[in-house]
């Protein structure tokens, strides 16, 4: 049995029980019943996954998963050269991109997992105390899918374990609320290939423009998905198989984040489309992983939408986004904080000596 199947086999149904009492908990305080719309929600929600009916998300991370794509490389289906992906785990680190102003924000950390960067990561003169590097590369970058598989398969379960394993050391810090993220130049190529894949959709329904290419650059981009889905017949029935054949490195980590989570009870936001394709394998591993996920917002990318539906999940935000990094989780993530401060600081009717209607 691998790591992958141990988690799998322990995640179970959200605890009705706890959900139950921390919905008395919201009617009996000083509000009319449900006015706080779905911050009452994310206060459910959070009690069916962690099995508490007040579970505390003061301990917060964003685990961002990077990586590289041969199909990238070779295919020109990105704005971006490869390079800027071990540049932007730089910025990262100096804690100087987006994500990084946004956890820092939302009092939450950044851990980096590298599992298959192609390039030497730059080094950074003054590094953030609030992001950590963890270095479990697979090897520079994946294969060029539109030949053949994108990785083995033992490629793929080395990548989701080391998201299992992310998952373990966040657990050992007491992480109680995670985010997550990817950073990899073409990126949502491979992930557009996996959603048409395991959704049935026409490649040209879910693929976008991604860091913005030009409608020759979109041109390319669908033909490398489809000639890649032609060259390795993935199974619908087989999510490994379709993620090994069609993926990169980051999204087979967050798969394994994705899973780890759910096993561990921890409450776990979403970002965008790469993160949604990652949901969509893991899910068709264990359908029980749903429930425990939440979505942190709609991207622009045309796939994103396709891949909420499938998975039957309300996005908290629709800003207009689509950079990655775990930005929108980032966002969302502040609203689940404020739905527990909600909760917890508010005053029942009888704490406030104010009538109760009912």
């Amino acid at each position: 049995m691998t790591r992958l199947d141990e988690a799998l086999v322990t995640v179970r149904p959200l605890d009705a029980t706890a959900m139950a009492a921390a919905q008395d908990r919201l009617d009996h305080l000083t509000k009319p019943p449900g006015s706080l719309g779905r911050l009452e929600e994310l206060v459910v929600w959070l009690a069916g996954v962690t099995g508490s009916p007040a579970p505390s998300v003061g301990r917060r991370r964003i685990i961002v998963a990077a990586g590289d794509h041969g199909v990238a490389m070779r295919q020109q289906v990105s704005a971006w050269p490869s390079d800027v992906t071990a540049q932007m785990v730089a910025t990262f680190l100096a804690g100087r991109a987006a994500i990084s102003t946004l956890a820092a924000a939302g009092d939450a950390s950044i851990v980096v997992l590298d599992v298959g960067v192609a390039s030497p990561i730059p080094a950074v003169a003054t590094a953030s105390s609030r992001t950590r590097l963890v270095e479990a590369r697979i090897r520079p970058g994946t294969d060029d899918f539109t030949t053949g598989p994108a990785m083995t398969s033992d490629e793929a379960l080395a990548a989701i374990e080391a998201g299992l394993r992310a998952v373990d050391d966040a657990a050992a810090d007491g992480i109680e609320l995670l985010g997550i993220g990817e950073m990899g130049i073409g990126n949502t190529t491979s992930a557009s290939a996996i959603v048409a894949v395991l959704t049935g959709r026409d490649p040209r329904e879910v693929t976008g423009r991604g860091t913005g290419v030009d409608d020759a650059g979109w041109g390319r981009k669908v033909d490398a998905i489809e000639r890649g889905i032609a060259a390795n017949a993935p199974d619908p029935a087989d999510p490994l198989g379709v993620l090994a054949a069609l993926g990169g490195f980051e999204i087979a980590a967050l798969v394994g984040v994705i899973a780890g989570a759910a096993a561990r009870q921890v409450p776990l936001v979403l970002d965008g489309f790469i993160t949604g394709a990652a949901a969509l394998v893991a899910s068709a591993l264990e359908p029980a992983i749903v429930p425990r996920l939440l979505a942190g917002h709609r991207s622009v990318e045309p796939g994103h939408a396709i891949v909420l539906e499938r998975l039957g999940l309300r996005p908290l935000l629709e800003l207009d986004m689509r950079l990655g990094e775990g930005t929108g989780a980032a966002l969302a993530m502040g609203l689940v904080v404020a739905a527990a401060a909600v909760r917890d600081g508010m005053a029942t009717f009888e704490e406030a000596a104010v009538s109760d209607r009912r």
